[in-house]
This record gives C-alpha cells, sequence and structure tokens, in this order.
C-alpha cells in the first residue's frame, strides 16, 4: 500500500497567521493550527521597549518576528497532533495579505531588527492597509497620466496607495536614511520564503498585483521612476529584482534552519510564494473563467479569470498567469468589511446586548444577527456607505470614509448591524457591476473565508443583492489549503504531489452542499436600495462630487499630530 502524502499551507493574515495539514490525495484536512501574532496590528505606536513612538494617522506596521514564530508555533504542532511523520509531508505553500512589504539588508535581516533603525516607524513591515502613503500614490497616478504610462490602464487606471511603489516611495520621502540603508524593499510573502529556503525570489502574483510588473512589458522604465524622484530611478535594480518565478514553481528545499524550526525534514519542497485571495480561487475549485470568487473576511477580494484582458475601470489589476497559468486573472476587492462589523461591535453597541449574549453563552455577533434577521430589506430606513477604511474598488480612494444615512432616535443597534451588513452586499455588486460592463461575464459567485462560515444573514443578504446564487467553498481555511495545493505542485508528481494547480484542484478542493439563492421579494427592495447607494456613491466618491468627506479628513489630520514624529 502506498504511503500517505500530505502538505502544508500556511496563511498569514492581518491579525494571525495558520498552518493546515492536507492529505493530497483527496483534499482532507487533518488539522488547522492558529498562532495570533503578538504584536499583532501596529497602528498606534511601535511594540515595547519603544512604545513612546507614536504613529500618524492611517498607518499599520506588523513584526516579522511574528511570522517566524508562525512557523515555529503552527506547523510542528500541527505534524505532532495529527500524527504522522514529517517525512510524509512532501510540499509546502504560503500565502499573505498584500501588499504588505518590508526593508531588509542584503542578507534578509529586516531594518527593524537592528538597533540603529528599530525606533524608525519606516524600518518595520508595512502592513497591506497602511494607507499613509496616499500622497505618493497620488503622485504615482498623476505622473503616470502625464507620461502616458500605458500600464496604469490594467490597474482600472488607479494605483492604490496600499500597492508597493506608493509605499517604497513614501519610505525615500520620509526616511531617506531608510531607503539608503535597505538593500532590498520585499514582499513579505516573498521574505517568508527566503527564511524558509535560504533562496531570495520574487513571486509574479505581488509584483504583478502589487508592483506594476506584467510578464509582456516588466517593471516601468527607470525614467517613470526618476519622474517621481531623481533617487527613485533605479528602484527595481537597486532595491528589487527582475527575476520573478512563477505560481506553482519551486522556491527550493527547506533549509536546515526552517527544518529546524518547523520539525520537518531539509529539502522539503517549498512552493514559490502566493497572495491569500488569489491562492483561493483553486482551492474553492475554480480554474476556468466566469466564476467570481469573493474572499470575505477582515475585508472582501473579489477575483475573476479571463481569457483576455479588457479595461475594467476600478479592478484593482489583471496579470496573465496571476492566478491560474494560461488565464488573465482580475482582482478587485473592499477595504473593510468583517473589520466594519468588529468596529461596530466594539464601539456602538449598548451593554444590553452584550448582557444578551452572556446570558446565552453566545458572541454578541450573533445577538445582533439573530434580530437583524428579523427585520425586511428596508425596514430600518437606514443606507451606509462601506468606506470604513477608504475604497478600493471601484473608486480606488483610501481617504473616503464611512458614511450612514437615515438614523432616528429611534434606531436600534440591529437595524444599524442589518445596514451595514448591506452596505457591503452593496459595494460587491458595484464591483460585479464594474466587471460586466467592461466585458467580463459573471456566470457563477463562490464565497469562501471567515464571514460565509458564520453568517447565514450576512449571505443570504448578499445573493438578494447581488440578485445571484452563491456557492461555498468546502473548507474553512481556504488559503491555507490553497497554499497546501501549490505545495503540493511545487514538490511534483514523483514526490506524490500534482503537474498543475488544475490537477491538486480536481482532487483537493471542494464545495459545500448548501448555498443562497436569491428571494425574488427581498430583491425588489434591495434593487432600490442600490440605486440610492450609488448615488450616493457617486455623490461622495466620484470627481466632482461633495468634498465633505475629505474635507473632515483634512481637517482631522490637521488638528491630530502625533505626539513623536513617525520618522
Amino acid at each position: 500500500m502506498a504511503q500517505e502524502r500530505f502538505a502544508i499551507g500556511v496563511d498569514f493574515g492581518t491579525e494571525s497567521g495558520r498552518a493546515v495539514l492536507v492529505d493530497v490525495a483527496d483534499g482532507r484536512e487533518l488539522g488547522v493550527e492558529v498562532y495570533r501574532y503578538s504584536n499583532g496590528v501596529i497602528d498606534e505606536r511601535l511594540p515595547e521597549p519603544d512604545r513612546d513612538v507614536v504613529l500618524s494617522p492611517d498607518w499599520a506596521l506588523q513584526d516579522p518576528n511574528d511570522y517566524i514564530d508562525t512557523l515555529k508555533r503552527t506547523i510542528p504542532a500541527v505534524v505532532a497532533r495529527a500524527g504522522i511523520d514529517p517525512s510524509q509531508v512532501i510540499g509546502i505553500g504560503i500565502d499573505f495579505t498584500a501588499c504588505t512589504m518590508l526593508p531588509t539588508t542584503a542578507d534578509g535581516t529586516p531594518l527593524c531588527q537592528l538597533p540603529e533603525w528599530r525606533r524608525n516607524p519606516h524600518a518595520w513591515v508595512k502592513l497591506w492597509k497602511h494607507h499613509a502613503a496616499q500622497p505618493e500614490a497620488d503622485d504615482v497616478n498623476r505622473v503616470a497620466s502625464e507620461m502616458g504610462e500605458d500600464w496604469l490602464c490594467r490597474y482600472g487606471g488607479k494605483i492604490s496607495s496600499e500597492w508597493f511603489v506608493p509605499k517604497a516611495l513614501q519610505i525615500l520621502r520620509e526616511a531617506p536614511e531608510i531607503y539608503e540603508a535597505a538593500d532590498r524593499l520585499i514582499e513579505a510573502a516573498d521574505w517568508v520564503i527566503w527564511q524558509l529556503t535560504g533562496n531570495e525570489t520574487r513571486n509574479n502574483c505581488t509584483a504583478g498585483y502589487k508592483a506594476i510588473w506584467s510578464a509582456e512589458e516588466g517593471f516601468p522604465k527607470p525614467a517613470f521612476f526618476a519622474a517621481l524622484d531623481p533617487r527613485f530611478e533605479n528602484l527595481v535594480d537597486e532595491k528589487m529584482s527582475r527575476q520573478i518565478d512563477l505560481l506553482g514553481q519551486k522556491a527550493g528545499g527547506l533549509s536546515e534552519q526552517a527544518a529546524r524550526w518547523t520539525g520537518l525534514v531539509p529539502g522539503t519542497a517549498v512552493a514559490v510564494a502566493n497572495v491569500d485571495a488569489h491562492v483561493s480561487a483553486p482551492a474553492s475549485t475554480v480554474t476556468q473563467p466566469g466564476t467570481l470568487v469573493a474572499i470575505m473576511g477582515t475585508s472582501t477580494c473579489h477575483i475573476i479569470l479571463a481569457d483576455s484582458a479588457p479595461v475594467v475601470p476600478g479592478a484593482c489589476g489583471v496579470v496573465k498567469d496571476g492566478v491560474i497559468p494560461g488565464c488573465y486573472g482580475y482582482e478587485a476587492g473592499q477595504s473593510a468589511v468583517g473589520d466594519i462589523f468588529g468596529w461596530f461591535v466594539d464601539n456602538c453597541v449598548s451593554p444590553l446586548y452584550y448582557e444578551k449574549a452572556r446570558a446565552r453563552h453566545v458572541s454578541v455577533h450573533e445577538i445582533l444577527e439573530e434580530e437583524a434577521d428579523a427585520l425586511q430589506p428596508g425596514e430600518s430606513g437606514l443606507l451606509a456607505l462601506d468606506w470604513w477604511n477608504g475604497n478600493r474598488s471601484v473608486l480606488v480612494d483610501a481617504d473616503l470614509t464611512g458614511l450612514m444615512l437615515g438614523m432616528t432616535l429611534t434606531t436600534q443597534a440591529p437595524e444599524m448591524y442589518r445596514a451595514l451588513i448591506e452596505a457591503t452586499a452593496f459595494g460587491t455588486r458595484t464591483i460585479i457591476d464594474a466587471f460586466e460592463a467592461g466585458g467580463i461575464k459573471i456566470d457563477n459567485v463562490v464565497a469562501c473565508g471567515g464571514l460565509p462560515e458564520r453568517n447565514k444573514m450576512l449571505m443570504q443578504i448578499y445573493a438578494d443583492v447581488t440578485g445571484r446564487t452563491i456557492q461555498i467553498a468546502a473548507s474553512a481555511q481556504t488559503p491555507a489549503l490553497g497554499s497546501a495545493m501549490f505545495g503540493a505542485v511545487a514538490a511534483g508528481v514523483a514526490a506524490g504531489g500534482f503537474a498543475t494547480i488544475e490537477d491538486a484542484a480536481r482532487r483537493m478542493a471542494h464545495l459545500r452542499d448548501d448555498f443562497y439563492t436569491p428571494i425574488e421579494a427581498n430583491r425588489r427592495v434591495y434593487d432600490q436600495l442600490y440605486a440610492e447607494y450609488t448615488r450616493l456613491h457617486d455623490l461622495f466618491g466620484r470627481r466632482g462630487g461633495d468634498p465633505a468627506m475629505k474635507t473632515l479628513k483634512r481637517i482631522k489630520l490637521a488638528v491630530k499630530e502625533p505626539v513623536a514624529s513617525p520618522v
């Protein structure tokens, strides 16, 4: 009888990292281990002992030590819990939030780990939701437009402040000493692969979607970077790399040091890094055009495959082979979804609901969901814009903010909770409409992530708002499963893995039997509400519209200066 073979996927999220151990034969998950980052999201002050360094608004950093601790804590635990021999693990893959980037020395040491740079926030990891590079993003877009850069249309006409080049430019402008000291500016995903294998690699997914690279054209020309700042001219050759590796390739074998961290066998195949949203598509069975994948958690990413690459205004990017080899992969997204619901529960819910939750030994979210579910669409008279963390698609503007309209003295928390859920559903419908208007046909929708697992009311609202049947991925850990699948591809057929990610998906990826279909009566009401959402969306979000949100933000930033400078 052939020995069982397994792959491990490690998903590095916003607040935690998790490893899943997967049977290569059928995708059966033998166990999951989660490590909550000790320093989490650093958005107010640097960690001890440097708590006196206060960050400006819109900053979001992380500690790279948390990534190494994730490997050390989760992989040995999941293997031990399953009771398998480490030699049965044939491959490892990882995925990451992106763009999450950091400056390092030539040997990969993060600058924030060096005493001389530790107190400088620009030496730390800039998390995906670091939005303080918006002025740099504005300049990237302005200069690209003035110079007639063709690549700008691949990103829906705008580069986001979340992406690589604005973040790198912010380091240069605000901390030129950090830019000079950095031998490398690198995605955290690629940095982790470097730590696992000893090989510095750059994956085509983050390079394409986050760093303005394409297989056909490479990176923008040095003249473009020089137009932003003469010191920035040689960004790619001095701080990055033009050698880009494709998804599914083997980045290398597990190093002796990483083998000691993980308890695995040295030389175990390690796949080229990937992005959490993009790796979730094959883990949700999607390897062909026509199906939108919504990866729903703290934020939501939307992935759709296509045979060609028409321009879609407001899409975050389109990359050939960026999700599945042979297809153009489109990305769009919402900068906050679950984070909005979490914010509401933490800040806007009366003690009454907490008392109810304690009495029934459930979460406050469950109480609010139950009471909100008893409401009819439109019953509350509320309508919200889902911009609590800016807008990623289709407006690509981190300076936009949240809005709720229609509140009265009788408005209650469950009504507001439902309105926020509806707002995020309207945001997804806006993205679907933009894709279809751009010529990308969407026949089906598959959802995955934490929210579809926990909130049935939310999924029904999404079906009603979008007017589409929504299927759910079987795995509760789709990014980690997808990474394990790519680990099996990196291992190859001879080791018991697969030749292609399509082959891996046929064996390892599955959908749940249940699904959500639109309720026609609800859909009719939501069509009316969506028309009003669109009016507000365009009023506050489109050029030439009402500037109130940005005016308020400018006043806030002028008043709320940090006690200590972040540079």
